[in-house]
């Protein structure tokens, strides 16, 4: 019999708030990147003056395979060390300016002489450890010849693909690239692969075969790693830079060899290859230095106290009200007509691991609920839907629980089973950011024989598929599930490219064949608990949205027309891999 879920901390790594003198402290330590594959010794002995368009002009001279001087813009040349690796014709370098926060990582191709540049800084935003880049495009000055008119451009052509891949030093990672603008890993080797995370990325296309991929664990970390990748050879060769969680400088560069996991669909009109994302400044400004898109919602996240909960609860608690606008409003828009099918029913919701539900339900939009061994009935608000025939989602708020509890419920009248995901307040962080409690049980109703041993199970069999939530005309988003415990949203630009992204902690449970009940928390986000049951057999979902913030507590619909857009062949890489669940 199933045992409750954990509770998922999804960005709870703690990372120290670096000074500027502690991070050059660090960074003086270091001569240069270490590597645990052999350095490329091909540019030993030689001068190359990069020039870019609208950034630096580098002039290098290597006096050995990890020693160089570097003159900026004209100006002194500086010695540092430095890392360089090849990958067929591509050549990949990266090094440290002495005595100060800032670096450069260089991708040159030999085939066209066309280079893109990276500057690196740390202490450029208000938590020091997030390194910031800047993007240069240019060339490898040639005396006597015409500089090349081509450029390394940004590019949509990685979008939709995930890769297994395995660095030379030993980390492993399963990685998707599922927008133009973000990207998601999962540390299979650093954290166990039990959560996926996001990060801004940029993607840069040499050729047909050959890209470069970056990202920064903004919000985390701070981590900055780019890498160029051969789709075809299935190689990778890259720097790592940043902290790591015990404030350990890792900077090395890797070579990696990869598996291609498979293919999502993307949405743009055929014949857009464009990478280009929202801008980072409005309209008629010049975006500063390293400006790029981050989803940072957990900065404007209200974060109360339990008493500050317990007054706006007080104040205005809400089920399933008229939409009132926003984007939050528009996760109902496509719910479809609520259902009646629960009107006029008394039952008992039987959980193995907390107390039972009693109910009497008065008609399609009111309902009386109180504990089993309580005499007092309480009056609530709810919403139901049948998903699939005697398969009823329906909410409701628990009125006068002291965390404030919602449930979103999942009862399979036709097989007696019951699935509950209990959200509550006063979690240790935010007490308005929710957390979730399952509880598994039986039906007890007139005409129902309640099973005695089986349950709904959780399950891995959506693992690895990316759908896409058509909520509104306007609101359209993504999700991928990457890992047993978590998922990702994608938000589509107005081009339906795919643009910002996040991850929250997850959970999976097998209703029915092709019918799957899921919650994601927006932890460290904005609190919210969303709860979904997906029917793959009419491509649409119903579910509840819970959430607390300064204006009261708030039970709302969800739901969605829905599109497989692809899958990726990852189920292999979790230590449970059965189609009946995940226990």
């Amino acid at each position: 019999m199933p045992t409750p879920y954990p509770k998922e901390q999804m960005h709870r790594i703690a990372y120290t708030k670096l000074t500027e003198q502690q991070i050059q402290s660090k960074l003086n330590s270091v001569s240069g990147p270490s590597s645990a594959s052999s350095l490329a010794d091909v540019l030993v002995g030689k001068s190359i003056r990069i020039v870019t368009d609208k950034g630096p002009t580098l002039e290098y001279k290597f006096s050995a395979n990890n020693r160089l001087s570097v003159a900026e813009n004209g100006g002194a040349a500086v010695n540092a060390g430095y890392g360089a690796l090849m990958m067929d014709k591509i050549g990949f370098l990266t090094h440290l300016i002495p005595n100060t926060q800032r670096g450069y990582a260089v991708v040159v191709d030999h085939n066209t002489t066309l280079a893109t540049v990276f500057e690196l800084w740390f202490s450029g935003y208000k938590d020091n450890r997030e390194v910031q880049r800047e993007i240069y495009y240019g060339y490898v000055e040639e005396p006597g010849q015409e500089p090349p008119k081509a450029r390394h451009v940004t590019t949509n052509r990685c979008e939709g693909k995930g890769f297994y891949w395995k660095q030379d030093a030993g980390a492993e990672t399963l990685e998707f690239y599922p927008s133009v603008a973000y990207s998601h890993f999962v540390e299979l080797s650093r954290f166990g692969g039990e959560l996926g995370f996001c990060g801004p990325s940029d993607y840069i296309k040499i050729s047909d075969d050959q890209y470069i991929y970056t990202r920064t664990e903004c919000e985390f970390s701070g981590t900055f790693t780019a890498y160029v990748m051969d789709l075809n050879r299935l190689e990778q060769v890259g720097v790592r830079l940043g902290f790591d969680q015990n404030d350990a400088l890792e900077y090395y560069v890797f070579r990696g060899r990869g598996e291609w996991l498979g293919q999502h669909a993307q949405y743009e009109k055929f014949g857009d290859e464009n990478g280009s994302v929202v801008p980072a400044a409005p309209a008629g400004q010049t975006p500063a230095k390293g400006a790029r898109r981050v989803y940072r919602p957990f900065q404007t996240m209200a974060k109360m106290t339990k008493e500050q909960v317990d007054a706006a609860c007080a104040k205005n608690t809400s089920a399933f009200l008229p939409p009132r606008g926003g984007a939050g409003a528009q996760m109902g828009g496509n719910i479809g007509p609520s259902s009646d099918w629960l009107a006029g029913k008394t039952f008992t919701l039987r959980y193995d691991h907390a107390p039972a539900m009693e109910y009497r339900v008065n008609d399609a939009e009111n309902l009386q609920w109180r504990k089993a061994g309580d005499s007092s009935w309480t009056k609530a608000r709810y919403k139901a839907w049948e998903s699939m025939p005697g398969v009823i989602l329906f909410g409701h708020l628990l009125e006068g629980t002291p965390d404030h509890d919602g449930h979103s419920i999942v009862a399979d009248f036709h097989q007696g089973m019951v699935t509950c995901f209990n959200g509550y307040l006063n979690t240790p962080y935010f007490a308005n950011e929710a957390g979730v409690k399952i509880h598994f049980g039986v039906i007890e109703m007139e005409g129902i024989i309640p099973p005695k041993y089986n349950r709904h199970q959780f399950t891995d069999e959506m693992l690895g598929r990316a759908v896409t939530q058509n909520y509104a005309p306007n609101l359209t988003s993504m999700h991928l599930y990457s890992t047993p415990h978590s998922l990702s949203w994608i938000i589509f630009t107005d081009t339906d490219a795919g643009g910002l992204q996040w991850s929250g902690p997850a959970a999976y449970v097998k209703i029915r064949d092709g019918l799957y009940f899921m919650y994601w928390l927006e932890e460290a986000c904005n609190g919210t608990l969303g709860t979904i049951l997906v029917n793959l057999h009419t491509m649409r979902d119903v579910g509840v949205g819970y959430n607390c913030g300064p204006n009261g507590l708030n039970m709302s619909s969800v739901g969605a027309h829905e599109r497989l857009s692809g899958s990726f062949d990852i189920r292999r890489f979790y230590q449970v891999k059965s189609a009946g669940g995940i226990v």
